[in-house]
């Protein structure tokens, strides 16, 4: 990518720090263990998910062949020239494919990516416009080199929805749900999966590989190289800490729709990944999607006088295609977040005295 432009360049309080933390903290979990004889995977599920929104899973059961090749093929990619590349670059009437250019925060990362979806195609609305009902198919489209790279890419989408699914069920366990609570939402899901590579950076004091930033769906599933990067901002001090790669295990993180549907008793938790100057890296995240006609909200099972919903329902589609937008451009203003659905604490007080006046 050349010389830093100064699209890249992060303002000052938000660049990367010269000393790193590792986090020694963020636990390691063994999916291997029977949830109903072995009560303490859930708990840990769920301690992990509370105290910093971040976990590792190790004995996931997604085979490591399938993640290897898909990396090899992700490497193979990567390194073709910038021409073969832009074939089949990404647009706004085609969301997956190619791109170089994304912004997070409105500052471009350091990054090239290829997306494409878990369900082929994915249906969404076709406007961010809340009058506007008309949907439209998102297909995925597919570079001719190498050539194995669309088997190896859904071979792997399959393999990560089977392990969001055991996720998502530990996970609704954890809140004292039935197992399938979340299930039914994803039946249409608009998941995605993504391959990234970052370049070495020349001045990594400046740019960021990825900003900071919340993930939007539910649930993350992050397989990282040896090379690291990722940092997490730790709930109890908010502090950047580096997560050291496991080899073979994957990093989870709750997501906003998580913290929603949870009403704040999970958060989606700021990330953000660090660029290097010597070294290439390469990561593969899924994000596990609802449908586009979920109605987001709080669960009324986890909801009560005491502690009433802390959100307005949202539409899930009209809430994704807007936040996609925001990664081609240069916004004026933030993109859409979760934040602007919120109640404000004087809100929630006032329907507390109510329902207590009620009572």
């Amino acid at each position: 990518m050349g010389e830093v432009d100064p699209v890249f360049i992060q303002d000052l309080e938000h660049r990367p720090k010269l000393t790193i933390i590792e986090a020694e903290g963020i636990p390691l979990i063994d999916l291997s263990a029977d949830p109903v004889s072995d009560g303490s995977l859930v708990s840990d599920i769920g301690d992990a998910c509370k105290k910093w929104g971040f976990f590792q899973v190790i004995n996931h059961g997604v085979p490591l062949e399938k993640r290897e090749r898909l990396e090899k093929a992700a490497r193979e990619f990567f390194h073709q020239p910038m021409e073969e590349k832009a074939k089949i670059r990404r647009a706004e009437v085609r969301i997956s494919g190619y791109s170089n250019a994304e912004h997070t925060k409105n500052v471009r990362d350091w990054k090239e990516v290829f997306d494409f979806t878990r369900q082929n195609p994915i249906i969404v609305p076709a406007s961010t416009s809340p009058h506007e009902e008309q949907l439209v198919e998102w297909h995925n489209h597919w570079p001719e080199y190498p050539p194995q790279l669309r088997e190896v890419c859904e071979e792997y989408g399959e393999e990560m929805e089977k392990l969001s699914f055991k996720l998502l069920e530990l996970i609704a366990l954890s809140l004292g749900l039935p197992a399938d609570s979340f299930n039914g939402f994803f039946k249409d899901q608009t998941s995605n999966v993504r391959l990234n590579h970052y370049p070495p950076c020349p001045a990594p004091e400046l740019a960021l590989g990825l900003g900071r930033h919340k993930d939007g769906g539910a649930l993350t599933v992050l397989a990282q190289d040896d090379v690291g990067g990722l940092e997490v901002k730790r709930k109890s001090d908010g502090e950047w800490i580096r997560v050291k790669p496991t080899p073979e295990a994957f990093i989870i993180n709750v997501g906003d729709v998580m913290q929603v549907w949870s009403n704040e008793r999970y958060e989606s938790v700021e990330h953000r990944v660090i660029a290097n100057s010597e070294k290439e890296r390469f990561s593969i995240p899924f994000f596990f999607n609802p449908a586009h006609y979920t109605i987001v909200k709080p669960l009324e099972e986890l909801t009560s006088e005491e502690d009433p919903p802390r959100y307005r329902p949202y539409k899930w589609g009209r809430f994704f295609v807007t936040r996609k937008g925001g990664n081609f451009k240069k916004l004026d203003v933030e993109n859409i977040q979760i934040s602007h659905f919120r109640i404000s604490e004087s809100e929630l007080a006032n329907r507390f005295q109510k329902a207590v006046s009620v009572a």
